[in-house]
């Protein structure tokens, strides 16, 4: 059974008129008459009952008319929500994000997409760095915004720059006033971290490896905005990507680069290899490659 055949059902029982459902449908009465045929013959039985003068219809057509219309006016909606998704004025991303990336460089970016697409939702699970890994790894989310992963990861990455890590101390310390800053320096105060299993913090630790030295964490927590805050307030000093800069000196901590050694680490998207995105996806994609965010 196809949509053509029930097309020219639909017209037939509307019209009560092969001639007229020809002109409706811009068949010929020969094509007509074949979809008709083929459909009884797929149902089993006369779906009209057909004389020189006149077409009515069985009390089996009688049953399918109202089922033929829903049928039609199903297909035809997913027909035009299929349209709108592939024209992108409509559709669903789902995306991962690590918190620090969500909350200081990805509103910007979802202003451009949402100002070029407003009819496509975007849903932002922001989690740490592994969860995103996950989330992608299982199919739970088309993209991932994450630091790059180890290779047994197996998931496909395509990085969006290489970010530097910066060191950030109290509005007045002396540290403030310096062009940049070494991590000997830097280590001589408190020091404040992001509680494990942040990805932040363990690769400050691998950094801190070639001095030989372990991370001296004497505050910690989850949150960045925390870390900024007791920064701040002359706790302690802390480490952390470049994007984060504009929250922490916004919260009261100076931004300085970090040198003796640096900590850089790429960052971008993360999908799995072989998998068809989305048109909604791959539009959101091209978005955070094209935008210049940093």
């Amino acid at each position: 059974m196809t949509v053509k055949q029930i097309r020219a059902f639909l017209a037939v029982a509307q019209t009560l008129s092969f001639v007229q459902a020809c002109e409706r449908l811009h068949l010929s009465q020969p094509a007509l008459s074949l979809a008709i045929k083929s459909l009884e013959e797929k149902l089993g039985g006369p779906l009209f009952s057909r004389t020189t003068r006149s077409v009515r219809l069985t009390p089996e057509g009688e049953a399918l008319l109202p089922l033929a219309r829903r049928l039609i006016a199903d297909w035809d909606n997913a027909q035009n929500e299929l349209q709108q998704r592939f024209r992108l004025d409509r559709g669903r991303v789902t995306v991962a994000a690590i918190p620090s990336f969500a909350g200081n460089v990805l509103p910007s970016i979802l202003k451009a997409f949402r100002t070029n697409h407003p009819g496509i939702s975007v849903k932002i699970q922001d989690v740490i760095n592994e969860q995103v890994t996950d989330m992608v790894q299982v199919g739970e989310v088309e993209l991932g915004l994450a630091f790059e992963p180890h290779a047994v990861s197996g998931l496909h990455f395509t990085p969006l720059y290489t970010d530097r890590f910066m060191a950030v101390v109290p509005g007045d310390s002396p540290l403030a006033t310096a062009r940049h800053v070494r991590w000997e320096q830097l280590l001589e105060e408190p020091f404040i971290a992001l509680q494990r299993p942040s990805a932040v913090r363990y690769m400050l630790e691998d950094a801190l490896m070639a001095l030989n030295r372990p991370l001296p964490v004497e505050l910690e927590s989850h949150q960045l905005t925390t870390v900024a805050r007791m920064v701040a307030s002359g706790l302690g000093v802390s480490v952390v990507p470049s994007f984060c800069m504009t929250q922490m000196e916004a919260l009261g901590g100076r931004c300085l680069p970090l040198r003796d050694p640096a900590v850089e680490r790429p960052i971008g998207v993360l999908q799995q290899p072989g998998h068809e995105l989305s048109v909604a996806a791959r539009a959101l994609f091209e978005t955070l490659r094209e935008e210049r965010w940093f």
